[in-house]
């Protein structure tokens, strides 16, 4: 199929050939996209049971497992895999913001897709403390890309609506939150928005939650929450959630992002010139912590974060803490794998913690405040986290109380950690194909 010469930006009459090949491809997207999401989630849940079942008769099996696969895991994203490491939502923006074929092709293809979707699972059968909700962002939005290109789009614009697209409906599907993962495309993936492009999005979103929907039927990702934070001293909760949560999720964003430019320089020599050995060290480290707090070091925290949730905790006050740092050397190991599920995990573990200073407030209100705030401050997307938050819970009694939460947070996480982790993480990965520039002798 020719590639499309004009008319790409939306501008092609509502019924025109144009127009129609656009939606069939959107339309065809976000039905894969739901799909994969689905499968993904269905294979990332029974590998990490396998783990459990392995850690059931003694955490000490997780010794031998989980170093093995992390190094297995390094060795394997060490050449062509390389892209599928981390979060993968990085990789998008990336390609967002630099629209070049090669690039693109390099980051988005589909064996990238099919790799990050095997070794995201193969780390959580690891037990790796990590999420699939990145990776099913990164595989949306390759997804759509290549559905886009499939349909004779070759303009870096218009692919560009469709990598948005892509990663709206992946967000969407992967946490049955449409509305977030709409406001995550317009705040997290591009910083604005275009009128044109709201019904591709919007279009994208629903067909591929009308699949979910289909297939796994009505559920709230965390239950529903029908606590209720009255007006008067119950909002100190607000003050303390967003200035503590947001400030630790901004710690833990600066650290990443450290680690990452090579910092400390023990760990980026380390890192360089040893990726397999420290891997395995870092799943040593993992276990070491789960021996000492317990086995909700391991995975996404989902299933201890829905017991805070829920007002049925099922982990100590160490949980929080535990989880930032299982959360950070499970990330160091430059292992594929999100950061929004531990995350989600890690806030709800510290709102526990600080409704002890409040025990006349429903601690569900903190547990609730808690996520929404360090998800916050690690990504620095109020809006995001906000809706996301909202819509995990269906805790609409809730929002003016959350939106303030979230504003706080992101300004406390900002004093700390200047960039943002995900366009942070971009950045680095947009200077290993800047051209070298080219030296200019010294005048005199």
């Amino acid at each position: 199929m020719s590639p499309e010469p004009s008319n790409t930006h939306g501008d092609a009459p509502l019924l025109s050939r144009v127009a129609w090949r656009r939606r069939a491809a959107l339309w065809g997207g976000a039905v894969a996209v739901a799909l994969v999401a689905i499968l993904f989630a269905k294979a990332s849940d029974a590998a990490f049971r396998v783990f459990q079942s392995v850690i059931a008769h003694s955490v000490w099996w997780a010794l031998l497992l989980t170093p093995t696969v992390f190094a297995l895991l390094a060795w394997l994203t060490s050449g062509a895999l390389k892209p599928t490491r981390g979060s993968g939502i990085p990789q998008v923006i990336a390609a967002l913001d630099t629209p070049t074929e090669a690039f693109r092709n390099e980051n988005l293809s589909l064996k990238v897709s099919a790799g990050k979707l095997a070794l995201t699972t193969l780390s959580l059968l690891g037990g790796a403390s990590v999420g699939r909700e990145g990776p099913t962002v990164h595989v949306g939005a390759s997804l759509m890309y290549v559905f886009g290109r499939l349909a004779g789009f070759r303009d870096p614009k218009e692919l560009s609506h469709f990598l948005l697209a892509g990663g709206a409906a992946g967000i969407a599907a992967a946490f049955n939150t449409p509305l977030a993962g709409i406001v995550f495309a317009i705040e997290e993936l591009s910083g604005r928005f275009e009128h044109r492009f709201s019904g591709t999005l919007l279009t994208a979103v629903i067909v591929g939650g009308v699949v979910s929907l289909g297939l796994l039927g009505s559920y709230t990702y965390f239950g529903k929450v029908t606590a209720f934070l009255p007006l008067g001293q119950a909002w100190l909760a607000i003050l303390l959630c967003g200035s503590v949560a947001g400030l630790l999720g901004g710690l833990f964003a600066k650290a990443v992002l450290l680690t990452m430019e090579g910092k400390p320089a023990w760990l980026g020599t380390l890192r360089q010139r040893h990726p397999v050995l420290l891997a395995a060290g870092c799943g040593v480290a993992l276990v070491l912590l789960a021996a000492a707090f317990g086995n909700g070091a391991f995975g996404t925290g989902y299933e201890q974060a829905r017991g805070l949730v829920q007002g049925n905790p099922t982990v100590g006050h160490e949980f929080g803490v535990m989880k930032i740092l299982a959360n950070l050397v499970s990330y160091i190991a430059g292992i594929p794998g999100g950061l929004f599920s531990p995350a989600l995990a890690v806030g709800a573990g510290i709102g526990h913690n600080m409704a002890t200073l409040m025990p006349g407030v429903d601690g569900r209100v903190f547990v609730l405040l808690g996520m929404c705030a360090y998800l916050t401050g690690v990504t620095q997307a109020p809006l995001t986290s906000a809706v996301i938050s909202l819509e995990l819970t269906d805790s609409s009694d809730m929002l003016l109380p959350i939106l303030a939460t979230v504003l706080l947070a992101r300004g406390v996480s900002g004093l700390v950690c200047r960039v943002p982790i995900y366009r942070g993480m971009a950045n680095q990965l947009l200077k290993q194909i800047e051209p070298a520039k080219p030296q200019t002798k010294d005048p005199a």
